[in-house]
Formats: structure tokens, sequence, C-alpha cells
């Protein structure tokens, strides 16, 4: 999050101590993310394949790793998965991602494990179908190396898709296990095939002992083959006794099979990232524990996805707020400091931390502050860089006066 306007704002009002309010304020400059196209030369596909590819806003002005989420049918579902992160990430529900999208070819190909009979009485076989492990394999060996090369990612993949790609989606999981950490398998066509995945699936639930992983799945009002099939494997998981395996199986009875997806991302991201929202104080909406307390949560939450989260930096500024508001000036400077270490390249910390020296009276501190403020965000095309050009040359206003005036005590004893 940026706060530059929030901290504008603040000054204004005089601090005001609820946390809540710095929520809302901070929230209006949430910046989208950006979705770049790419073309991968596929030899075990023997095709060109577009994927598309969605960065947080702020991965081009930080050095964090991101967890990746790779997602099927990656046209049709790319615009409301990113809304849903950045709704998410933006009130504290889980973190950014990048989103990875795979936009179709041959969608019966790629996304069935095995041949099937067509149903609608016509005979014969679906011709390109049982392509489901030549397409894991393009995923493994191809793009996910390519992505990992073009982009800075943490080592924590997620695998989402829908009808066939929920089929896949389960596929993966009882086939490549170590693959993905999480998996998200929305209304998945388990009826297909004899439910030969289904069984697979079944045999997997009864005889793994350990599966450190996180699973969504779900179906809208979807009565037949596709409904019943959904029901046996909801009562496998609950049969299921392995160690680590967190699993929700929803049924949203009040959508049907397209307009499932988009309420299955949320739950199935809500899922994926329990236990991620920070305790708060029940009347002030303070974060408890201060940064202590962040700090904490945040090692428990690398120890969950196995990898170094920090404490991001919104966040801080949070914190540094509620110091300020409490009147903890030296705890505020702090956290701000903090900040500053963590997210070198952002305006905004530089800004904050000036603002709590400038409040303390140190204005000669507070001055470089604001400017590199403004130099970043000018460098960055932040949508806050002119309050940071406007602090700092209030600042520099101030430190003008205060040198005049040091000079001419000097001068005249």
């Amino acid at each position: 999050m940026r706060n530059a306007v929030a901290s504008s704002r603040i000054r204004l009002m005089g601090l005001f101590a609820s946390c809540l309010l710095l929520l809302m304020l901070t929230s209006a400059a949430f910046a989208q993310g950006t979705v770049t196209r790419l073309t991968i030369k596929s030899n075990v596909l023997g095709e060109e394949r577009t994927i598309l590819v969605r960065t947080p806003a702020a991965y081009e002005n930080n050095k964090v790793n991101y967890p990746v989420m790779y997602m099927t049918d990656g046209d049709a579902h790319m615009a409301h998965t990113a809304s849903t992160i950045e709704f998410l990430a933006r009130n504290g529900r889980m973190s950014e991602m990048i989103v990875v999208g795979i936009v179709n070819t041959d969608r019966t190909r790629d996304l069935t494990p095995e041949k099937a009979s067509r149903a609608d009485g016509a005979g014969g076989q679906f011709p390109t179908a049982g392509g489901a492990d030549n397409f894991l394999k393009f995923i493994e060996t191809e793009l996910i190396p390519e992505i990992e090369k073009r982009y800075r990612v943490a080592p924590y993949r997620m695998l989402a898709g829908h009808s066939f790609g929920g089929l896949f989606t389960v596929h993966v999981m009882v086939t490549r296990p170590d693959l993905f950490k999480s998996y998200v398998a929305v209304s998945p066509s388990l009826q297909w095939a004899d439910e030969a995945t289904l069984k697979k699936a079944e045999e997997f639930l009864k005889t793994r002992k350990e599966f450190n992983a996180t699973l969504f799945t779900s179906l809208g009002n979807e009565p037949g083959d596709i409904g019943d099939s959904f029901d046996l494997f909801r009562q496998a998981l609950s049969k299921s006794q392995i160690k680590g395996f967190d699993w929700q199986a929803e049924q949203l009875k009040d959508e049907d099979h397209g307009s499932v997806v988009l309420r299955s991302h949320y739950l199935g991201l809500r899922k994926v990232y329990d236990g991620w929202q920070l305790s708060r104080d029940a009347q002030s909406g303070a974060v408890a524990g201060g940064l202590k307390g962040a700090q904490e949560h945040y090692q428990k939450l690398s120890q969950k996805f196995g990898f170094e989260i920090p404490v991001p930096e919104g966040l801080v500024n949070q914190i540094g707020y509620q110091y300020l508001a409490a009147g903890k000036d030296e705890d505020a400077i702090a956290a701000f400091k903090s900040n500053v270490e963590h997210y070198p390249n952002s305006a905004n910390v530089y800004d904050s931390l000036a603002e709590a020296y400038e409040r303390g009276g140190k204005i000669e501190l507070a001055t470089p502050l604001y400017e590199k403020a403004q130099q970043l965000g000018k460098q960055n095309n932040d949508p806050n860089a002119a309050v940071f050009a406007q602090n700092y040359a209030r600042a520099a206003e101030k430190m003008k006066q205060a040198d005049a005036a040091a000079a001419a005590k000097k001068n005249n004893p």
C-alpha cells in the first residue's frame, strides 16, 4: 500500500488514533498490477503457447519474491482472479502473488488425463483427449523454469483450474503431489472417463500418510454425473487421515457451472491464506503487539508457507503511525527505519520517516529524507509524487529559515 496520501491527511487531521481510519485512507492509493503476454515455443507440445503473467503493482519498485498461481483457462479468468488477489491483499487477507494464466489451444487434449467416449450419442472418442500428462510435462519442464528465470518468485506454487481445469488440478495433485503447495479445483469434471481420476484420488487419500498442502474444491448447482462425482470426492476427503493436509469442499448452490469460478477463487485464496490476517485490538483496530507482534506473526507465516515472508511495507507504515498517534515517537521512528531498511526503493518509506522526525522538531534529519522521497517518487512514477514534492519543498523552506535564524544569531550574539 502507498501511504503518502494517508500521511498527508493524518498530518492535517492531527493524527487520529484509529487504525481503522488509517486503513480507509491508505486503501485509496492502492494500485493495480500489470499483465504481460509471453509466447513460449514448446518442444513438449510441439507448438507456441501464449502465457499471461500478472505481476503486483509494486513489483518493479521492490526486491520481494512472490508466490505464483498457475492457472488454466488463463484468458477467461485472469481479470477477475487478479482483481480478487488485489482486493484480498489490500485488505490484509493474503500476500500479493504473481499469476500465470495459460491460454488454451486444444483444451480437451491438455486438461483430460484419459481418453473418453462421447456422451452425446454420437459414439466414438474425443479424438485429441488424454494429453494431461504431456501438458503437465510442459508446465513442469518448460513453463515453470521460464517463469522462475524471468521473475522473482518465492518457492511456493499454487495450481487453479475450472471444469476440465479442475479435473486437471486434481490429477496433478494425486500424480505429482510435490510440484505445487496448494490447489483450487473448481467444478472438477471428475466424472470424465468413468471417474478414472476420481478413483486415483480416492486411492491417494486412502493411502497417503503425509501431504503438506492445501486443497479448496467447489461445485455450483450442478446435478447429474458431475455432482455425483463431486459428492464422492468430498466423501473421500472427509475420510482421509493425511498428516499436514488441509482441505475444504464447498457447494455454492446459487451459482452455476460458469459463475461459480469467481467466488470459488475468492474462497480458495481465503482457505490457502487462512491465518494470514493479524490480530487487532477490538476497540482501536491497532495491530496487537505493535511491530514486534507483526514480526512474530510473519515468522509463523514463513514457517507455514516454507519461505521467508517479510512484514509488508504498508503494515509497518500503519504501525508507525499507530505509535505516533499514541505519542510513542521513538517507537514510530524505529518502525519507519525498519521499512527503509527492507524497502529501500519505496518513496513512501522515506516520506514517513521524515514526517516522524519533523514532528519531533528535527527538520535537519527530515529534509534529506523528504528529498529522497521526492526523487524516488519521480523516478518510480509514483501516484503520490506530487505529495512527496510538496513535503520536500515545505521542509526545505523550513530548513532555510532555520539556517538563516542560526546565522543571524551567530552574527548577533
